[in-house]
Formats: C-alpha cells, structure tokens, sequence
C-alpha cells in the first residue's frame, strides 16, 4: 500500500509542476504585453490517514494544484505619445465592449473589464484598442455636463463613439467687465468726456459679434450711464445707471447699480446683470457693491485690460485627451475643449475572483462579487493616467528562478517514479 501510494504521489507532483510550468510559460510569454496580469499556481497537500492507528504505517496523499490570476496585481506605467493611451494609477478596471457590443447603442453592450490600452479612432469614430475592444463611457450633455447615472449596472454606459471632422463651436456665456473708469471725468472741472469699449462674444451658431459699451459721466458726482449696443443687430441691449462709493475705504467700488429703460435687473449677490441678444442670454458680471474687482472708478485713466469672455468661434476637432477623473474631451483647433464622455472606473470587491478572456480582459463572476461604477478619484478607485499604459506585471527575472525550481522538483517526482518502478522490480524477482 504504501509502494503504490508513493507512485501516486509521484505522478500528482508530476501533474502539479506540469501545471505550474504552464503558468511560468504563460507569464514568460507575456512578459511584454501591455496590461497583463500574471498567474500563479499554488501547491496544496493531500493527507491519506494519520498513521497513528497502524502503528508508523503512512500512505503518501500527493499534492494538488490550483491557479490563480492575481488580478489586483499591475504592472509599472509607462509613458507613451498617444493622448488616448490610457492606464490607472491605483485601484480599478477600464470598462470596455467587444466588436459586436460596440453596434449596440442602447446599454445593453456586454461589459468586459480591461487595464490598460491604446485606444485610438477606428474608420466609425470608434475609440478602439488594438484588440478591437472599444471604450465605454456615460455621454455628456452638448454643455459638457454629464448627467447622473445609475452605478451598479450597464444601462447607461455607450460605445464611444466620436464624430471624425467634426466642427464646434462655444457660445459665450458669460463676460467679466473688470474696468477702471476715469474719475477725473465726474468732478465738476471734468471735461466729462465719455470712455468706449468693444466687448468680442461668439453666438450659438459660433459666429463673432461685437458689443458696444459706452460710459457716459451723467453729470452728478461719481455716476455714470453705461449703454450697451450689439453692433451685429444695431439693438440696444441694456442701459444703466453706476454709482461709485467716494467714502474712505470702499473709495472707488460699486455703490449702486439701477437698470433704465426695461433693462435686466442687477443681481447684488452675483454683482451681475443678464443680457438678452437673440436667442442667446450672456451673463455680465460688474462686480459687487462695495468689492472691487469689477468696475471700479479710480484716477483719471480708463483701463479695460480686465474685460474677458469665455466664448469661442467654430474650430475643427484636433484631438482627444483623458483628465485624471475620466472626462474624455475633445480638443479644437481655436483653442477650446469640451467634455463628451466620462469614463466610470469599475470596481469589484474581489477583483482576483474575476474570469480571464483573451485580450487582458476579464469578466465579471460570483466569485468577483457585484460591480460598482466609481468616478475616478472617489471611493476606493484610483485615477486615470493619459499618455500611459501599464506594462506587464512578469518579473522575469522570478519567473525564470520560478522554472528552474520547477524543474528540478518535476525531476525529484520522476525519480521517485523511477524508485518505485525499481522497488516493483525487486518484489517481482522475490517471488522467481
């Protein structure tokens, strides 16, 4: 019995460095693939009886193996020239499709997890890797918000897909009147000669206008009337009446702000006012009273170096780049970008529970535990990395010491093989 137990131990050690040889080779071969996860195999012993009811007698148990894919386990990041090669520093999967999940437009895409990748425009505006995997993410609104969305399943989450020679354009929203006016003008020997200002804004249709400011001193001290024009139509667009503050400390801000003629009115909280030009409302912000940084009346000089508007012209799209928290933005040639996906971070309680597939990509089951959809940056998830990828988590370097134990501990099973076969041979030649 116990002869025939040690062969059986001999083959299962033969069986279990076969497999670990199996997973050594796999690392080895993929000890320069991008985003691999490196799997290992463990050794288990068998008892067969305790030996202590006969007396010394022992039966070898032999040995069992297991495998698993150390998921949890990355490699070091690179950097790369791609804008859209992306990696994640810390905890996290990149969520992805396969080819054919990627015509399914209505969150039933199949979800694959991923590492790592180069994601790059397919001939669909598709943003692919080399596998042909393709990225998904929640899409924004044409504002570049993103909506809320559910984060414990897939309904929400789209193939990205961006539009190739796209145009854009930023309609201006809002313009910071940081003026100084001259108030040399208001007192009575003042020539009380008016100050002019042009103010450049972009419409809906990314389209340049022009507004026409004019500060005119109104005769008492220290007030002014600003009218403002939109050159493109020739409307008036707004008309007010400023009053400054003379008194020591506030000496030179906002004292009061009154629409004339129907004007919008003035917002003392925001220190703005809103206009109406077209179809299209710009919010002007004059400052609060008593605050400077918005129009302000000191000196005898008129300083409009401070004016700013966030709008911009039609431009061609040049580009894609990740941020650190997921928002895939595209970038323009005039000089703008904007948001037009988010890219969740998913997220496992056990992430080396996962199921490998091909292509370092790996599926969610019971063993993982349910997925969650993280912002990059919240929770327990890392954030994203662009122009990175993460490289094989293979150190050769231990896999090749890893083989060569292997080896030799396949060679001792053989020979214990080998002294059983012998031991056979001598109790044969007893019974001759």
């Amino acid at each position: 019995m116990s002869i025939t137990s040690s062969l059986n131990a001999g083959i299962s050690g033969l069986r279990a460095n076969a497999t670990r040889l199996s997973t050594i080779s796999d690392n080895i071969a993929n000890s320069a693939t991008y985003g691999y996860r490196r799997a290992q195999t463990s050794f288990h012993s068998m008892v067969i009886g305790s030996g202590l009811a006969n007396q010394g007698a022992y039966s070898a148990g032999g040995v069992r193996s297991s495998t698993l894919r150390l998921a949890d386990q990355g490699g070091a990041l690179i950097g790369t020239q791609n804008a859209t090669d992306i990696a994640v520093n810390g905890r996290g999967f990149l969520p992805v499709t396969s080819e054919l999940g990627a015509q399914l437009q209505d969150g039933t895409a199949p979800m694959l997890l991923t590492t790592t990748g180069s994601f790059r425009q397919d001939a669909n505006g598709y943003l692919r890797n080399p596998s042909g995997m393709v990225l998904l993410g929640w899409p924004a609104a044409e504002n570049g918000t993103v909506p809320p969305n559910v984060r414990d399943n897939t309904s929400g989450l789209r193939p990205i897909q961006v539009a190739m020679n796209q145009q854009a354009s930023f309609p201006t929203s809002r313009i910071n009147m940081s003026v100084n006016l001259p108030a040399s003008e208001t007192l009575p020997t003042g020539a009380g000669d008016p100050s002019f200002l042009s103010v450049a804004y972009f419409d809906t249709l990314g389209l340049p206008g022009t507004l026409e400011v004019t500060f005119q001193p109104d005769g008492a001290a220290n007030s002014w009337t600003m009218s403002i024009v939109d050159q493109t139509s020739g409307a008036a667009v707004g008309e007010y009446q400023l009053v400054f503050d003379d008194t020591s400390g506030s000496g030179g801000t906002l004292a009061s702000v009154t629409p004339l003629g129907g004007a919008s009115a003035y917002d003392p909280v925001s220190g703005s006012v809103d206009l109406t030009i077209g179809t299209q409302q710009i919010n002007l912000q004059l400052g609060r009273l008593g605050e400077a940084g918005g129009l302000t009346q000191r000196g005898a000089t008129f300083s409009p170096a401070g004016v700013a508007q966030d709008g911009f012209g039609a431009g061609n799209l040049i580009g894609l780049t990740i941020d650190a928290s997921g928002n895939l933005d595209a970038v323009y040639d005039q000089g703008f970008r904007r948001t037009l996906y988010r890219v969740p971070l998913v997220d496992v309680p056990n992430p080396n529970g996962l199921t490998a597939a091909n292509d370092q990509s790996f599926q969610i089951s019971r063993d993982s535990g349910a997925f969650f959809l993280w912002d990059a940056g919240d929770g327990p998830v890392g954030e994203f990395v662009g122009f990175a990828l993460q490289e094989s988590a293979t150190d050769v370097a231990e896999e090749l010491t890893n083989l060569i134990q292997t080896q030799r501990a396949y060679s001792s099973n053989a020979k214990v093989i080998q002294t059983v076969d012998e031991m056979f041979q001598e109790t044969n030649n007893i019974k001759r």
